[in-house]
């Protein structure tokens, strides 16, 4: 069975710390979005400057061929704040799902402010929030408590995303 998935959300809610676990656990490739944003996008987030639609445009599409690239399935950490972003990997690979990973955004705050030497500040996170459109409702989502226990949460995921026949 191939599946392809990204693990969202706003900064600190630990789509890469989860996205690995899920990825160990499948058997797939983890890709991290991060490492894929342009050097001008990572300055200006590290200068404190939110990133507009245009910024994303070019990175969402690079996403979404890195996804094409891994046929049999991999898992993506990336924000995919807005449905249209989403959109946008969704048109690259058809049937693609979505682990949601719901935080407060004081414990956002928290956890990207102890995040040393990462460049997202944590001045940027009330701006993932205002950008946030939850993906309630949209097909293939899954929302989960970021604020879990992350083995919990990537079980949980990993059991969503297999068929009740697949053997673990």
């Amino acid at each position: 069975m191939t599946i392809h998935v990204v693990v969202m959300g706003v900064a600190g809610c630990g789509k890469s710390a989860v996205g690995r676990r899920m990825a160990a656990a499948l058997g797939l490739p983890m890709v991290e979005g991060d490492d894929f944003h342009p050097p001008a996008n990572v300055e200006r987030m590290r200068q404190g400057v939110a990133l507009t639609d245009a910024d994303r445009a070019g990175w969402l599409a690079q996403l979404g061929g890195v996804l094409q690239q891994h046929p049999a399935g991999a898992v993506l950490s990336c924000s995919a704040l807005k449905r249209a972003y989403r959109d946008t990997l969704r048109s690259a690979v058809p049937g693609l799902r979505f682990v949601y990973l719901h935080i407060t955004p004081a414990e956002s705050l928290r956890r990207v402010a102890g995040r040393p030497g990462h460049f997202y500040p944590p001045s940027l996170v009330d701006s993932q929030f205002e950008a946030l459109q939850d993906p309630a409702g949209e097909t293939g989502v899954l929302t989960l408590d970021g604020e879990q226990a992350l083995d919990e949460v990537a079980a949980h995921a990993v059991r969503w995303l297999r068929p009740a026949t697949d053997p673990l």
